[in-house]
């Protein structure tokens, strides 16, 4: 028997979240230090590999001591994210760019389906909050370490086995938009941010935008040079629009452009195969990039395994999973930047209460057009 199974077959999960902590961290360290002493000497099946069978289930304990922690989001019968619990009475949150109109429902550890509601989206931060038709849940809790490159962290599911396992491999850090573009080349011998040529079939063009118009701010944030634009421009993601305060001669006027993602250069080979090479191994999340702050790690997800939590070796939640984005790569919102979205979502979701009118001091007030 080798050592991955018989860790396993001595292992049994923590009755409480609390109990035998430290010692699960131990034990999985141990088996971790096996696995990698096999390896080296050859003798590691393909089976125990990070994303074998036998490895999956050396961290099963982890897996059953959060799985009540843990929804698997279905659209119209289609599984398309995980969530993690975040409310007794069944509040989740999840990858938001994921839950497009339809009938959701929730499967439960339990293998009950249920319904569930969209209550509140962040769409900046790509955070859903649902309601699940469910209580008893147990809340995940969040780790208030600080992530550390190369610690382990773990995936899980709804089943008592891990959906995948990897390593921090990059600390938390911005993760910017794909790039789009307002459609205009820029005269880079001005001394301002000046268009020296406007692209067909972009924004600028139906904008009214023409050569020669000089950009003074984006959205009342002043810009003065070209690489100052280009840089103000970078934040912004493809089909948000922006307002642009432009002069035109001895003109000034304000304009709102759309920013579209670029098309492929040179017959788009190159970006072809950068594409495929990309999405070797998984499929990626439809929104991939875009995130104020996000923990890279190397684990091997599946498009519909983001939006529950990653997990360190105590079980506690470092973050939640946002997106799967290349090859090597899977990002998490940090555990805090969870929490300060989760905030918005529940003031947002929460119903507002109407002001009552005072009708003995209401006065009444001439029609008009606006």
């Amino acid at each position: 028997m080798c050592l991955v199974h018989k860790f396993h077959a001595q292992v049994r999960a923590p009755r409480t979240r609390r109990a035998n902590g430290r010692w699960l961290i131990l034990a999985l360290s141990l088996v971790s230090a096996a696995v990698i002493s096999q390896a080296e000497e050859g003798k590691l099946s393909a089976d125990q590999l990070k994303r074998g069978d036998a490895t999956l289930r050396a961290f099963a304990p982890l897996s059953k001591l959060t799985r009540q922690s843990v929804v698997k989001i279905d659209l119209n019968g289609n599984t398309v994210a995980l969530g993690a619990v975040v409310d007794a009475n069944g509040l989740a949150v999840t990858k938001a760019s994921e839950i497009k109109p339809g009938k959701l429902s929730c499967w439960l550890a339990s293998g009950k389906e249920v319904p569930a509601e969209l209550l509140a989206v962040d769409e900046e931060n790509d955070v859903a909050l649902l309601k699940v038709n469910a209580r008893g849940l147990v809340p995940i809790q969040w780790s208030t370490d600080e992530v550390t490159v190369g610690q382990w962290v773990v995936t899980p599911g709804i089943a008592e086995t891990p959906q995948a396992i990897g390593i921090v491999s990059v600390h938390p850090r911005k993760i910017l938009h794909p790039k789009a573009f307002i459609g205009v080349q820029l005269d880079f011998q001005a001394s301002d941010a000046r268009i020296a040529r406007v692209m067909a079939g972009l924004g600028a063009e139906a904008a009214g935008l023409k050569p020669g118009d000089r950009i003074l701010a984006v959205n009342d944030w002043p810009v003065k040079q070209s690489d100052e634009l280009m840089k103000t421009l970078r934040q912004f993601r493809e089909g948000q629009s922006v307002k642009l305060r432009v002069r035109r001669e001895q003109e000034e006027f304000d304009a709102s452009v759309n920013l579209m993602a670029p098309k492929s250069e040179g017959g788009g080979r190159e970006s072809d195969r950068e594409d495929r090479m990309s999405r070797m191994g998984s499929k990626l999340s439809g929104r991939a990039q875009g995130f104020e702050l996000a923990i890279q790690h190397d684990t091997v997800l599946q498009n519909w395994q983001c939006g529950g939590p990653l997990l360190n070796l105590e079980g506690k939640a470092i973050g939640l999973n946002i997106a799967r984005a290349d090859r090597v790569a899977s990002f998490a919102l940090p555990a805090d930047f969870v929490r300060r979205s989760l905030q918005r979502l529940q003031t947002k979701a929460r119903p507002q209460q109407p002001q009552a009118e005072n009708t003995s001091t209401k006065k009444q007030s001439p029609t008009s057009t606006h």
